[in-house]
C-alpha cells in the first residue's frame, strides 16, 4: 500500500515546495484568522506546535499569536531512544532569539534535555502531507506523530494544518498504526472530523 501512497507524498511535497512567498504569506494570514476563533483554540492553554521547515503552512504569526493571548507553546523533539515526540515549552525570547539545534532530518527543535508527553497538551497543531474527509492524515512517512499519540487517545485536540490542495476528496489508505485527526484547517475552510 506504500508504493500507492508514495506517488501522491511526492507530488503534495513538490507542490508545498513550489509555493511562492506571497502564497506561504497570504495561507499563514487565513489560517490564522480562522484560527483564532476556533473553539479549541480559544480555550487551549497549552499549544503544541510545529516550526515550519519543508514547506507546511507556516507557523510564525501562529507562534506570535499564541504568545499575545498568554498561551504556552511546546515545540516538538524527537526522543531518541523510543523515536516518540515530546514536547518542550518554549519562551516568547528563546523563539525570537532562534535558539534551536538542527536536526539531522532538516528540522529546527528546540535545546532541551527534557520535554513532556503529548497528553499534557490541549490542542496539537500538527503538519500534514494529505488528509481525507475521514480525518486520515498522512505525514511525512517518519511515524513520528503516529508512534507518540498512539499514546495519547483523547487528548489533546488533534489539529492538522495544510494548504487547501492537501484536502484530498477520495479516502486515503489507512494502516493500523495511522492516528487520524480531529480536525484540518486550510486557508479557505475548516473539517471536524468525529474520531
Amino acid at each position: 500500500m506504500n508504493q500507492l501512497l508514495n506517488p501522491l507524498r511526492k507530488q503534495l511535497r513538490l507542490k508545498r515546495k513550489r509555493l511562492s512567498p506571497y502564497e506561504q504569506k497570504k495561507a499563514e494570514q487565513q489560517v490564522l484568522n480562522r484560527l483564532r476563533y476556533l473553539p479549541q483554540f480559544k480555550s487551549a492553554q497549552k499549544v503544541g506546535m510545529y516550526l515550519h521547515a519543508f514547506g507546511e503552512v507556516h507557523t510564525r504569526k501562529i507562534i506570535q499569536f499564541c504568545f499575545q493571548k498568554n498561551k504556552q507553546v511546546y515545540l516538538p523533539m524527537i526522543c531518541n531512544m523510543n523515536q516518540n515526540l515530546v514536547w518542550v515549552k518554549i519562551s516568547s525570547n528563546q523563539y525570537l532569539n532562534k535558539r534551536f539545534s538542527h536536526h539531522p532530518l532538516g528540522m529546527k527543535e528546540p535545546m532541551a534535555t527534557r520535554g513532556q508527553h503529548v497528553s499534557t497538551l490541549d490542542l496539537l497543531i500538527m503538519p500534514l502531507l494529505a488528509c481525507d474527509q475521514l480525518g486520515t492524515r498522512i505525514g511525512m512517512g517518519g511515524g513520528f506523530y503516529d508512534r507518540t499519540l498512539a499514546t495519547a487517545p483523547h487528548r489533546p485536540f488533534r489539529l492538522g494544518l495544510a494548504h487547501s490542495f492537501q484536502y484530498i476528496n477520495e479516502p486515503l489508505f489507512r494502516q493500523k498504526w495511522d492516528q487520524p485527526i480531529d480536525g484540518l484547517l486550510t486557508p479557505q475552510n475548516f473539517y471536524y472530523f468525529k474520531r
